[in-house]
């Protein structure tokens, strides 16, 4: 008898992965036998989603603790021992390719009880596609989430969502891509659903919302003196310096080491913080419970986060702590901000690194941008400027094009030339951008195009789609305003800060009300709250702040070693300080000498 007309076997998703599931080499540098042990969290996650009980799972987790891996056991385990349709969609149709061929591939190549039951592709009529396997009483579909095709009408009893964080708000015009892939299994009285990811912005985290409506729960360790069991967090580490950090325990107010409270990862547990749910499970993990990261490593991770700036702190938060990042919608006002212009020294203070500039295309005119950038992002206003005419007329590009070529002096007389600059191709003078960036490209003057959708990358293309080939990126906008207005909110120089001149002609009201134009707000659309960017006045013009958001993404593009530049320009100052010494210390010996032979002279009775 076919096993698809059997009863599901008494197993859970550890167990088979235990006895079965083979880790690939292409996955990690732990391949072969799998065991949870390893890693003694992932139990109770994947028994979840066995258990008849659950409907749904919920992993709200950091990086580095084998989310994908928990995924590919589930997958496993239902081709082998309960055949289903399963769904896995992914954020893009690009990252669902990626993770069928490099994942999901590998791991039925490998894992000899799955290599039976799907196909080889290369076989005739296989079934077994890119994005489409079949198998014996069931299939497995991957899409993306962006890909309406992708959520079509199959019907679906597992459905496994990952890094929904990194979703985009609709596929296409279908509406919430999550809710049109949960439909699917409506017609399954014993359906699995899945959400994985690490979040991103508290106020639009999906993965958040969801936990919160979960058990929520956290992983726990006994303490290594009075065994009471606590959470590992990160406010509970105590370090300094280089030395192996410790972690206090609350309830006895011992402080000890990674190895000491891991000692235990067998008896751990996870805690529920809400009882009052019955069949969905919420599970958050942050890193420092994984084998694979040391708090050491974590640690360093932190104060890299701290030194670079505000953006990498909100990484550190989502992607090592798990947790979603609180953006401060308290805003420093133009006002304030205006009171921190400053005397630069030169056209360019010492602390710039690199030029880039943002060029933002009006009907009547040109705005431009520089922007000097120094170690960890840190940002210095060099120059505002507006070239009036008509886009359309030559002589508005070549006005441009000369303000563009020259070059910006230090107080030594050393010079820098832009390294890369960006123009809004949006607009009514579209082909105009793009004739006079074409032969500018080996210039790095790029055009763009910029998306307002929240979570996109702040820089992504090149693409030559356009008529005129010229390469076009495009810019997540929102995600490039949210980082500027915390590199604002930063209040001494440092990693992220930024620093405006004493321009009263440029630098003025004008400016700083433009440059604040905008605030992050959250709004109920489609029956799902997003984030937006909202103009504060109609009447104060956003140019300034257009520039500066282009002007960012130029620096992404070039995307220069910061700290590379830094060293070279340290070692060539420090070289032309010790010529300078030299050549000081040569003509000093020799007036030394001059003065010796006229006082021989002068001796033998020599007159001059």
């Amino acid at each position: 008898m076919s096993n698809i007309w059997l009863p599901p076997p008494d197993l859970t998703i550890s167990s088979w992965a235990d006895s079965n599931r083979q880790i690939s080499p292409e996955a990690s540098a732990e391949f072969g036998q799998w065991k949870t042990d390893r890693a003694p969290y992932q139990r109770e996650i994947m028994n979840a989603i066995s258990d008849e009980l659950i409907e749904r799972v919920i992993v709200m987790s950091s990086a580095q603790v084998g989310k994908t891996e928990i995924i590919l056991n589930v997958i496993g385990y239902y081709i082998d021992k309960e055949p289903s349709p399963i769904l896995v969609l992914q954020p893009t149709l690009e990252m669902g390719e990626a993770f069928s061929k490099d994942r999901l591939a590998p791991m039925i190549r490998d894992t000899p009880c799955l290599t039976g039951k799907i196909k080889d592709p290369r076989a005739r009529d296989s079934g077994n596609t890119l994005l489409h396997k079949t198998f014996s009483g069931g299939h497995i579909t991957i899409a993306g989430a962006n890909s309406p095709a992708g959520l079509a009408s199959r019907p679906i009893r597992i459905l496994l969502c990952d890094e929904v964080d990194r979703y985009p708000e609709s596929a296409g015009s279908e509406g919430d891509p999550v809710d049109l892939a949960i439909k699917r299994t409506q017609n399954f009285w014993n359906r699995k659903i899945v959400l994985v990811s690490t979040p991103t912005l508290k106020s639009i985290s999906r993965i958040d919302k969801e936990y919160k409506l979960s058990s929520q729960e956290v992983w726990t360790l006994p303490c290594p003196e009075c065994g009471e069991y606590e959470a590992l967090l990160f406010e509970n580490i105590r370090y300094k310096d280089l030395q192996e950090p410790l972690m206090k325990c609350i309830h006895c107010g011992g402080e000890f080491r990674e190895s000491e409270w891991k000692r235990n990862n067998i008896s751990g547990r996870w805690k529920a913080m809400n009882k009052n749910v019955n069949n969905i499970r919420g599970f958050h993990m942050n890193a420092l419970a994984s084998p694979w990261v040391t708090w050491q490593d974590i640690i360093k991770q932190y104060e890299d986060s701290k030194r670079k700036g505000p953006e990498n702190m909100k990484v550190f938060v989502n992607t090592v702590l798990g947790e979603p990042y609180e953006h401060n919608e308290d805003m420093i006002d133009a006002d304030d901000l205006m009171m921190r212009c400053e005397e630069y020294e030169a056209e360019l203070p010492e602390g710039v690194l690199v030029l880039t500039a943002g060029v933002d295309v009006q009907d009547d005119r040109l705005e431009c941008e520089v922007v000097g950038w120094g170690l960890g992002k840190e940002s210095w206003s060099i120059d505002y400027k507006v070239i009036y005419g008509e886009p359309g007329q030559l002589m508005t590009w070549q006005a441009l094009d000369d303000y563009l070529s020259r070059a910006w002096h230090f107080s030594g007389g050393e010079k820098l030339l832009l390294s890369c600059v960006c123009i809004d191709s949006a607009g009514h003078y579209t082909d105009e951008v793009y004739k006079y960036c074409k032969d500018r490209s080996k210039r790095n003057i790029f055009a763009i195009i910029g998306r307002g959708t929240f979570g996109l990358p702040g820089v992504s293309g090149p693409s030559r789609t356009n008529r005129y080939k010229v390469p076009l990126f495009r810019l997540g906008v929102s995600t490039l305003k949210g980082i500027l207005h915390q590199r604002i909110n930063v209040n001494k120089p440092g990693p992220g800060y930024c620093h405006f001149p004493v321009r009263d002609d440029i630098y003025n009201e004008i400016y700083f009300k433009g440059l604040m134009s905008e605030r992050m707000v959250t709004k109920r659309i489609r029956g799902r709250e997003v984030v937006v960017w909202e103009v504060r006045d109609k009447n104060i013009r956003n140019e300034p702040l257009d520039c500066r958001v282009y002007a960012m993404g130029a620096l992404e593009i070039f995307n220069p070693d910061l700290e590379r530049h830094a060293f070279r320009r340290d070692r060539d100052l420090e070289r032309s300080s010790q010529a300078l010494k030299r050549l000081s210390e040569d003509k000093s010996a020799v007036r030394v000498k001059k003065v010796s032979s006229r006082v021989r002279m002068l001796k033998r009775g020599i007159r001059f």
